[in-house]
């Protein structure tokens, strides 16, 4: 057979052995043709490998287990004593061997990964490993660990830290059927406090079985809404959201366009006309969490003012110096006294001046500004004049 494909898997159905070609064309290069060679030997001398792990009991506190080498070897191939190599999994020096039966001592209780290696290569499956998880205890002890809370729906993740044990059962506490996975996993779709139960059963062990129970909450998911208003977007006014979220405690808000919040019912002023995706992310008290996005338009046309005097007594009303607008991208604010001196100076539109220098209240005066701006379309605005500051 021959095939002018660039990678190609191919089926041997006899034993024998076998010369692979390539030959490699290349216009391009100097040689142009190349040829190289592979040879293949098809076997049918594959020896079975297995074993199985008994641990020496009495006494209860004896951590030495037989291992009984189960492989088997092809028809006139017997096995030698370099014919396989054992690791016990405790980084105990490894053991070359034939299929006799080895015997180990664990100093410790643990987990161990026992792998039994074919590394005769009179065979054509070699090296082949086995490997199987050895725990080691003198009493089976059920233990598993998984998060204690979770939102519908939960996966559940269990990890089972067991001394000893060869079998397991696990009942979920919802009903399901009984797995017996070592270390499984399970999702629960409703909300509720399920207790969880490991019986762990170890022929090796003295006790032979142990249970351990476990509670685990699953919280519900809260429902994310809102609405806003006005629905039909108006030229320079804030849009007012309403949380509709049920089963929620915590929002977070984006508006589409950077801002974000943390209000239940914020009120926010686009700066550029345009339609915006908002996304509200309601959450409980237990991280559980639901998302809702909706598109927003909104209009805004580029305009400021400045107001000629403000009273910073603490009333909550006109306590602070500052330029309103509409659609600013780019801004700056300075505030100077009767001599020329700059009192406050600001970037952001959203700050004003309170009235203070360095902490210090300032007299009733007359204060000098200047604003210097640009719009989100681009043009560019300027003014300067004067500001009362009352008191």
């Amino acid at each position: 057979m021959t095939t002018t494909t660039g990678t190609v898997s191919h089926t041997y159905p006899l034993v024998g052995d076998y010369r692979v070609r390539l030959i490699k064309y290349d216009p391009a290069s100097c040689n142009v043709y190349d040829t190289a060679y592979l040879p293949i030997r098809i076997r049918a001398d594959e020896a079975n490998v297995g074993f199985t792990a008994t641990r020496i009991i009495p006494p209860c506190t004896s951590l030495q287990y037989r291992f009984d080498n189960n492989s088997t070897p092809p028809a006139g191939k017997p096995f030698t004593n370099q014919s396989f190599v054992w690791d016990f999994g405790d980084n105990t020096p490894t053991v070359t061997a034939d299929a006799a039966t080895q015997f180990h001592q664990y100093a410790a209780e643990g987990v161990y990964n026992v792998t039994l290696t074919l590394v005769d290569t009179n065979y054509c499956n070699a090296p082949e490993k086995v490997t199987q998880q050895l725990r080691v205890a003198a009493n089976v002890v059920a233990r598993f660990e998984t998060p204690a809370d979770g939102c519908v729906p939960y996966t559940a993740v269990f990890n089972n830290t067991s001394s000893g044990g060869v079998t397991f059962e696990w009942d979920f506490g919802d009903g399901s059927p009984i797995a017996t996975d070592v270390y499984p996993e399970h999702t629960y779709t409703a909300p509720g406090t399920y207790p969880v139960k490991l019986r762990a059963y170890d022929p090796n062990t003295c006790n032979l079985v142990d249970s351990t129970t476990f509670n685990i909450t699953v919280h519900a998911i809260p429902v994310a809404g809102f609405d806003y208003a006005p629905l039909k977007p108006q030229e320079n006014t804030p849009t007012t959201f309403t949380n509709t979220s049920t089963g929620a405690s915590i929002y977070w808000w984006t508006f589409g366009d950077g801002d974000t919040s943390t209000l239940a019912n914020p009120v926010h002023q686009y700066n550029k006309t345009g339609t915006y995706d908002v996304c509200l992310v309601a959450e409980n008290d237990f991280l559980c969490a639901d998302t809702i996005c909706q598109t927003v338009d909104a209009i805004v046309i580029p305009l400021f003012d400045v107001p000629s005097a403000f009273s910073p007594n603490g009333d909550g009303q006109n306590d602070v110096f500052m330029v309103r607008g509409f659609g600013i991208s780019k801004f700056n604010l300075k505030v100077f006294n009767r001599w020329g001196q700059l009192m406050f100076e600001t970037n952001n539109p959203k700050v004003g001046w309170d009235g203070r220098f360095k902490g210090q209240i300032q007299p009733m005066d007359a204060y000098a500004f200047t604003v210097v701006l640009e719009f989100s379309d681009g043009q560019k605005g300027s003014r300067t004049g004067s500001v009362t500051l009352l008191r």
